[in-house]
């Protein structure tokens, strides 16, 4: 199991197009990934999960992932955030 923190940094944050696209790169991988915000924990697979955080621009998050491909999993979900969901 690892983690990692990361910055939203586009316009929106994780509301509506952006979190569709978190959530599709979080299924393309066999980890179990969690997102993190203060005491609260979702699915990172799950859209309504990332909605109900209310992830704004400029929030830093935990993402936690356990499996065959935890390393691999966060790689690319940070990047995709870090690419302003260009993706």
């Amino acid at each position: 199991m690892i983690s990692r923190d990361i910055t939203i940094q586009n316009s929106v944050g994780l509301h509506a197009r952006p979190a569709t696209f978190f959530i599709q790169k979080a299924n393309s991988y066999r980890s179990t990934i969690w997102v993190e915000l203060e005491d609260r924990r979702v699915n990172a697979k799950s859209l309504l999960g990332v909605l109900s955080l209310g992830i704004t621009s400029g929030t830093t998050i935990t993402l936690i992932a356990d499996g065959v491909d935890e390393v691999e999993a966060l790689n690319g979900i940070e990047e995709l955030v870090t690419s302003g969901f260009s993706d």
